[in-house]
């Protein structure tokens, strides 16, 4: 349940609230944000002076939930996506950092195509302990000057609790990955932040616990998240993973969070990335995450699934077909 209570309400009922009803309380302007347990249907009458206003929920998704708001619009740099406002944000780069010529060489590709943010990650959460790990830090300081000289915004990852302050000190949006959906550090980290938070679908996890995920953060003060589709793990071993676009569909039905998509992940293998780029787009999503790179078969992470600079030119005219059909801004 949600509640929306007066700034005067008693200290004493806010403390009732969250020691016998686990709520979280966040503070706004004009009234106090009570976010209690689904089971909270019975508002006490020591409290029920006080409400504004309730939302009774059957599940712990509430926040998010689009009977509580309206689709909600984020920033990302000087970009608004979500909402109504049919931005369709193009997010692009390299699966890792390598080099300064290698990101450089990307990001002026991005500006060429009208790209103004960059994926890339640093902090690296590997399956083998073999593979390349990122450049970490020194990765970081480079994104930076891609920032200076090109005016991108930057999008990287946090690995774990151990690096999620130097991410959020250098990136403009913070990505939690598929391997970190669940790492509660990172999600109270980000919930403490105000910047934006891209969230990934764990390649397990349902949408219920997805969006609980999301939950954990808003919960924490942070509304503004991004909600990221990258692929689930189903029986079949020709793809990756498979691309969830059932799971966008109820996504944009009942929930009120910007929603982007992420064919680089969800195939595995750069041959259909422009085709799964244009169904998405076809659903009206907010966002698209591409991996390019300038030589794929030498990336030192992930080279199957990124495509090349020249594909990717080819991608952002294909998407631009099918979004002025459908009169989306593509920013």
């Amino acid at each position: 349940m949600i509640l929306h209570l007066e700034n005067k309400t008693p200290s004493g009922c806010i403390q009732f609230l969250e020691n016998k009803h686990f709520a979280k309380i966040i503070f706004h302007e004009d009234y106090i944000q009570a976010v209690t347990t689904k089971d909270t249907v019975i508002i006490p009458d020591s409290i029920a002076p006080y409400v504004i206003d309730s939302w009774p929920f059957d599940s712990d998704f509430q926040l998010g939930n689009i009977e509580y708001k309206p689709r909600r619009s984020v920033h990302i740099g000087n970009k608004v996506i979500g909402g109504n406002t049919k931005n369709l944000h193009l997010i692009a780069g390299p699966c890792s950092v390598e080099s300064k010529e290698q990101i450089t060489t990307v990001a002026k590709a991005l500006v060429k195509n009208g790209i103004t943010s960059i994926r890339a990650g640093c902090f690296k959460p590997r399956t083998s302990p073999y593979s390349f790990m990122g450049l970490e830090k020194e990765g970081l300081l480079l994104l930076n000057e891609v920032r200076e000289e090109f005016g991108l915004n930057i999008v990287t990852e946090a690995r774990d609790a151990t690096n999620i302050d130097l991410v959020l000190q250098h990136a403009d949006v913070i990505q939690i990955g598929t391997k970190s959906m669940y790492d509660h550090g990172i999600l109270a980290a980000c919930g403490e932040s105000d910047k934006t938070i891209m969230l990934k679908r764990g390649f397990g996890s349902s949408l219920q616990e997805f969006l609980q995920a999301a939950e954990f953060i808003m919960s924490a003060g942070n509304e503004n998240v991004i909600l990221c589709e990258r692929g689930i793990r189903t029986f079949e071993s020709k793809t990756r993973f498979t691309l969830d676009l059932c799971g966008v569909a109820f996504l944009k039905h009942h929930c009120n969070l910007p929603i982007i998509v992420d064919p680089s992940h969800a195939l595995g293998h750069r041959y259909g990335i422009i085709d799964l780029s244009k169904a998405a787009t076809a659903m009206e999503v907010d966002g698209l995450l591409i991996e390019t790179h300038p030589f794929p078969l030498e990336a030192l992470s992930d080279a199957s699934q990124q495509i090349d600079l020249k594909e990717l030119e080819q991608l952002c005219s294909s998407v631009q077909c099918i979004a002025s059909g459908l009169s989306l801004n593509i920013i």
